[in-house]
């Protein structure tokens, strides 16, 4: 389970939404608590390091911009729990592309984008044996 603020929905939305066509991505920063439970303290909004037309349907976090966002957690206490990153004009779903890079023990948010707005909102984590996703409990965190 995941929980996260509507203003850490909002900011991931406004984030998907400005970047569209292309994918947006970002780092959610909190903490790790009891029974695998994760709580967004932060977003961290990253700018896609992918080049080139693969942004429309691909992002990068650069190795740089992971170490900063793993020093302002750390520096405030709090651990990178998660990555977020916007499926423009498609569904809020994990793709094969998100499977083969995706990381133990964070939670992948993904945020459908259209032209007019955000969309579905879902979140996901990877299973042990790296087979696949499982859906996520979102909840709202006052």
């Amino acid at each position: 389970m995941i929980a996260l603020t509507d203003a850490h929905r909002d900011a991931i939305n406004r984030h998907a939404v400005a970047d569209h066509p292309e994918e947006c991505c970002g780092l959610l920063l909190g903490t790790f608590g009891d029974e695998g439970r994760k709580v967004v303290r932060d977003v961290l909004p990253i700018s896609n390091a992918r080049e080139g037309e693969a942004r429309h349907n691909r992002f990068l976090i650069g190795p740089m911009e992971m170490l900063r966002g793993e020093r302002e957690a750390r520096a405030r206490g709090l651990d990178v729990v998660g990555i977020y990153h916007s499926h423009p004009d498609c569904p809020a779903v994990p793709s094969q592309f998100d499977l083969d890079h995706a990381w133990p023990a964070y939670s992948y948010i993904i945020v459908t984008a259209t032209a007019a707005g955000a969309g579905q909102m879902l979140s996901w984590e990877l299973r042990d044996d790296r087979s696949g996703f499982d859906a996520e409990v979102v909840d709202a965190l006052d």
